[in-house]
């Protein structure tokens, strides 16, 4: 199963995916957590934040620091995975195509939709939601906005069930059909 998890910032939503994939699977089961957020010396407040995530994971739990999720998800198609979050990750891939300015992530976003789709174990996928952060108020953030919405409506397309998760609780959007 895929499950797309959105939210606001501070929502909840990484808390609440992890423990979804925890849920669903058996006790001390490997789970690779695909961190997009790299961390950054100058940063302190940041450094907090992605210690706090990484000291509530459980210890058979393996993290990876990395914007290469495609790559990820296909060396290891068969172990549950959860991804957070995939706006890190577009901002990472709009720094490297330099769509700021116009460049195109097209490229990046159809690999990791065909990543997502051939992906064979459990799936979390962890990614904001474009309606409940801060409006932008500059070109570059109404392109990541718009890259970020049309994103999540495919990443919802291709997942079996999507949560929004609002002040720590899920509201389920989209559920598997049964």
């Amino acid at each position: 199963m895929r499950t797309l998890v959105l939210g606001g910032i501070r929502s909840g939503k990484s808390r609440w995916a992890e423990a979804a994939i925890a849920e669903s699977l058996q006790a001390d089961q490997p789970v690779h957590y695909l961190a997009t957020g790299l961390l950054s010396v100058d940063d302190p407040a940041w450094s907090q934040r992605v210690a706090e995530h990484r000291d509530r994971r459980p210890p058979h739990w393996s993290t990876l620091e990395t914007d290469d999720i495609a790559t990820q998800l296909r060396r290891s198609p068969d172990t549950p995975t959860l991804i957070d979050d995939i706006g890190g990750w577009l901002t990472a891939i709009m720094d490297r195509r330099h769509a700021w300015e116009g460049g195109s992530v097209s490229p990046d976003v159809d690999e990791l939709m065909t990543a997502i789709a051939e992906f064979g174990a459990p799936l979390v996928l962890v990614s904001p939601e474009v309606g409940l952060t801060v409006v932008p108020a500059t070109e570059s953030a109404r392109r990541f906005t718009d890259e970020l919405g049309v994103l999540n409506q495919r990443l919802a397309v291709l997942c079996d069930r999507v949560m929004l998760v609002v002040a720590g609780h899920p509201l389920p959007i989209k559920l598997p059909r049964t």
